[in-house]
């Protein structure tokens, strides 16, 4: 079949990648002069399975309140005196937070997360694709005993859904990641996930994207989608307008993350999708041996108390988190920014030349119980593939085989209930 995907971030990318490999002819359509130029470009860099416990949770909900005010917090709102598509997030984000939802959207989201996990293991076997890779696991760290047990907490749960995990005493940790020295005595404990990765999840979607051209994908950049033209009678999506015309197609797949929504409402969709701005910066790695201590981390690693990731990307660290609830304002903040750099220095404190990184901000797409949209819509041939929040890069390459199987009219390998829209 024809099949138009709208986005080339890399949950688009890698969903053209494999409809092309099901035998479909595969047209992607973006905005950008390339492939993964907005959300993918410079994300936290993790495939971090580990990393899914919900923002909507009975301890998050106490942490935001204590947030409130606060222009340094983990999370910010950017109050709007009128901002209909964030109260309503809003209200569906707090009947989330109670322990039942909590531990039934883990293990949405990790069902996702580690199919997706094992499926990127079996790509980069199977063609080989480098991206800066990293394969010692992901390692999170904790400052104080109530993060310790919150971190506990989340583990134990995903270890009862299949994550394998490790806790490690200080000197464990420190075997694991020699760079954490500086701030041994800061941490309380460690928490090590061996199977988890990072890697430049940009890079990784430019590859894939020549990859899929080599099967026959056409990529037209340039390109900005106006809405959805609709056959109400018969269920089906009979085109899709841009500024270049109107492009039609047998089956189409949304995947424009957080602008997902607009396009949705011209089909009457009432996506659940809200931006939550993240920040980062990349820092030049400093030579080894620079110093008298180790410098930049070779682990990735997840500060659960500052809400911060880290991952080594070849001679670079990316350093990644906050989040800025503030409409799709992609406006970047320099406070905002100066925290990330704050922290970073603060926990390696020798990694690179901080006052020469790049600084970057894009817009996550979070439903309001972080796990994605993903699968067949009431119009017949439309299918979603958004709403990946934080966890696009992760969840990215097995969100595409679900996909792939839905359009090629096949059963998902695995159980894909309470991954649709019809949750909502």
């Amino acid at each position: 079949m024809k099949v138009l995907v709208l986005g080339a971030g890399v949950v688009g990318t890698t969903a053209a990648y494999y409809l092309a490999k099901a035998g479909h002819a595969v047209t992607v359509i973006d905005r950008q002069p390339g492939p993964g130029l907005e959300t993918s470009l410079a994300n936290g860099g993790q495939i971090s399975a580990s990393h899914v416990e919900p923002w909507a949770s009975p301890a998050t909900l106490w942490k935001a309140l204590k947030w409130l005010g606060d222009p340094d917090a983990p999370l910010v709102f950017r109050w709007a005196r009128w901002d209909p598509a964030l109260w309503a997030w809003l209200a569906r984000f707090l009947r989330n937070c109670t322990p039942g939802r909590e531990r039934l959207n883990t293990e949405r989201a990790l069902r996702i997360a580690l199919y997706s996990r094992a499926s990127l293991k079996a790509l980069r076997e199977e063609t080989g694709i480098s991206y800066d890779e990293r394969l010692q696991g992901i390692l999170h760290v904790f400052r104080s005993e109530k993060d310790l047990a919150e971190g506990h907490h989340m583990a134990d749960q995903a270890r009862a859904n299949g994550l394998e995990s490790r806790v490690l005493d200080r000197a464990d940790m420190l075997s694991t990641e020699p760079a954490l020295t500086h701030v041994a005595d800061d941490l309380t404990g460690a928490i090590h996930f061996p199977e988890d990765e990072s890697g430049d999840a940009h890079l990784f979607t430019v590859r894939l994207a020549e990859m899929a051209k080599a099967l026959g994908v056409e990529f037209r950049f340039g390109v900005s989608v106006q809405g959805l033209e609709t056959d109400r009678a018969n269920r089906r999506i009979t085109g899709v307008r841009t500024d270049a015309g109107v492009l039609t197609a047998d089956r189409y797949v949304l995947a424009l993350g957080s602008y997902s929504p607009f396009v949705a409402r011209t089909a009457g969709l009432k996506l659940p999708v809200y931006p939550a701005k993240g920040y980062s910066i990349t820092v030049p790695v400093a030579e080894p041996g620079a110093g008298n201590a180790p410098g930049a981390p070779t682990v990735s690693v997840i500060d659960g108390s500052y809400k911060m990731v880290y991952s080594r990307l070849g001679d670079r660290l990316r350093c990644a988190g906050t989040a800025e609830l503030a409409g799709w304002d992609q406006t970047l903040r320099e406070r905002r920014a100066e925290t990330i750099v704050r922290h970073a220095r603060k926990l390696f404190p020798k990694a690179g030349d901080f006052d020469h990184a790049e600084r970057w901000c894009g817009l996550r797409p979070k439903t309001p119980d972080s796990v994605p949209i993903l699968g067949r819509t009431p119009w017949e041939n439309l299918v979603l593939d958004t709403g990946h929040g934080v966890l696009g890069w992760t969840m990215s390459v097995g969100s595409a085989r679900v996909i792939a199987d839905l359009v090629s009219g096949r059963e998902p390998e695995i159980d894909i209930r309470g991954l649709g829209l019809d949750r909502f």
